[in-house]
């Protein structure tokens, strides 16, 4: 498999969550879609993950040995210990450290390469999700990741996390860029058919989503299109909030929160709607923007990292200021007025999507882990 030894490559997976966790999210889908078609290659893949009510301690998923190491309170000083001890021990050959919430800080006691996975780093946005004593205590954990990692290589998933790691004081020649895949829809779509006036958001309901800018955006719109349903797919703890506020924006008959679907539920959601709502402040890529996009359903995003680099402006979509209720509100109200925009910014969407591909994305992985195991 590799030119430095005859035994399948063992890696180490740095990662707080895994796809069976209930906050699992986008990162997850992320990597699980790359090492799961590592493991069919051959790899030996093991995920030190955090554990979850009524989780089991070990469990194989996608090809990938999970071994859950305790609740939060515990799980970070146990990976500490744990991958200190197995790189020491030799049972890897090489830590693949998720960079999407709290650090690792594995270079400092691995005994073995690190490849660094960044999807995105918080900076100030933690202080939009959750309370101020844990956003400072995130802010400050990333402010170490550059003395720490800068002679580590870097994978990231778009150009907007590369600079973003770069402004950091990371070495650009160390950063490459890998653009996540998509798996094929469930079903097949004609962008040329007509759709309804139906708006939809897909994704995690957090606060530093900004959903409630497109409930604001909807309810500025109720006089054009009283009669417009709004879709919410997705589970997380902002929900309660999101649906105050659409009982006081005089919405919440027509607003539907589906909670968890199954994606191929979520496919067919996103092929019924006319738009889709990405408002996010921040995002590593915008996974839901592309598997919006394969079905045909043109997006209005925030013009913000990862989402700039998903969202071609004008083309598969429209990026908008963060933030900006009527700036949402006015392109929305393009796409649901106008058929022959909306349905030629659907085959662009289409057409978008088609260059994105997991096979690709592990190509790309399995590079790296070369390039990363040789070096000195």
């Amino acid at each position: 498999m590799n030119s430095l030894a005859d035994r399948p490559c063992r890696i180490l997976l740095l990662n707080e969550r895994d796809p069976l966790h209930p906050k699992t999210g986008g990162a997850e889908t992320h990597v699980y879609e790359i090492f799961g078609r590592l493991a069919e290659r051959g790899y030996s893949i093991t995920h030190f993950s955090s554990s979850f009510p009524g989780s089991a301690n070990k469990e194989r998923h996608q090809g990938i040995q999970i071994r859950r190491l305790g609740g939060l309170p515990l799980y970070y000083p146990r990976v500490l210990w744990e991958t200190a001890r197995q790189t020491r021990t030799g049972n890897f050959d090489l830590v693949v450290e998720c960079l999407n919430k709290v650090p690792f800080y594995s270079p400092a006691y691995s005994s073995v390469p690190v490849l660094a996975l960044c999807h995105h780093l918080f900076g100030e946005v933690a202080f939009q999700q959750v309370p101020w004593p844990i956003a400072a205590t995130v802010w400050a954990s990333e402010r170490l990741i550059p003395p720490l990692y800068r002679s580590r290589p870097f994978l990231a998933i778009s150009e907007s996390t590369r600079r973003d790691l770069i402004g950091r004081g990371l070495p650009p020649a160390h950063i490459r860029v890998s653009q996540p895949g998509i798996a094929p829809p469930a079903l097949e779509v004609d962008p040329s058919l007509s759709r309804g006036q139906g708006v939809i958001y897909v994704g995690r309901l957090e606060v530093y989503k900004k959903i409630d800018v497109m409930l604001r955006a909807m309810a500025k719109l109720s006089q054009r299109f009283p009669q417009a349903p709004i879709v919410i797919v997705g589970r997380g703890p902002a929900r309660p909030g999101l649906e105050a506020l659409a009982k006081k924006l005089g919405i919440s008959d027509r607003t539907r929160f589906t909670g968890f679907v199954e994606d191929s539920e979520r496919d067919t959601l996103l092929s019924e709607a006319r738009v889709c709502v990405c408002p996010s402040e921040k995002e590593g890529w915008g996974l839901t923007v592309m598997e919006s996009c394969a079905v045909g359903t043109p997006v209005v995003a925030t013009d913000a990292d990862g989402l700039r680099d998903s969202v071609r402006d004008g083309e598969t979509g429209y990026l908008v200021k963060e933030g900006d209720v009527d700036g949402f509100a006015t392109r929305i109200g393009q796409l649901l007025e106008d058929d022959a925009l909306a349905a030629r910014m659907a085959s662009q969407a289409v057409a978008w999507a088609k260059h994105f591909d997991w096979d690709r994305a592990a190509d790309d992985m399995a590079a790296a882990i070369a390039e990363a195991r040789e070096r000195p």
